[in-house]
């Protein structure tokens, strides 16, 4: 099976902006949000819910007018969980090199109409590129749960 993977291309809006004139934060996990689960759905053929998100870096800010890159890929499953690594590309619309802006971890579960987990196929690496990015997900998976259990256990947070 081909590696799981979707491309969204378009251009950063004036709307898309804050106060500092960059494209805001929130809109950009926005778009995050909405390609990994495209490439969670095609994944599953399912609807998927976002379980968690884990490791955001902004590392440059996008301007407005900038061509942006978002590239969604699966990277590792577990029964009805998606891990999908996510790296956002931008640059000068007129230039043909953009530069990692943000990348980002996000897990979607894919369910039934009634909310009920869903089974997925499993994924396996097909290289040692895939398989490192599949060992940081495993890694980011077991956070996570810590994290729960930290919140749960120690604080009493539910």
């Amino acid at each position: 099976m081909a590696h799981p993977s979707t491309t969204f291309r378009f251009l950063a809006e004036p709307t898309d902006v804050n106060f500092g004139g960059n494209v805001h934060g929130g809109i950009v996990m926005k778009w995050i949000d909405q390609a990994a689960y495209a490439c969670a759905a095609q994944w599953s053929k399912c609807y998927c819910v976002t379980v968690s998100a884990n490791g955001i870096r902004f590392i440059k800010p996008i301007k407005v007018g900038q061509l942006v890159e978002i590239t969604a890929s699966l990277v590792h499953t577990g029964a009805s969980s998606m891990h999908i690594y996510v790296v956002v590309k931008s640059g000068d619309a007129t230039e043909n090199t953009t530069s990692v802006a943000n990348r980002w971890f996000i897990t979607f579960m894919a369910v039934d109409w009634e909310g009920s987990p869903v089974n997925v196929p499993a994924y396996v690496p097909e290289d040692e590129r895939h398989m490192q990015l599949e060992l940081v997900a495993m890694h980011a998976k077991d956070f996570a749960k810590q994290l729960d259990s930290d919140f749960t256990e120690n604080i009493g947070f539910h």
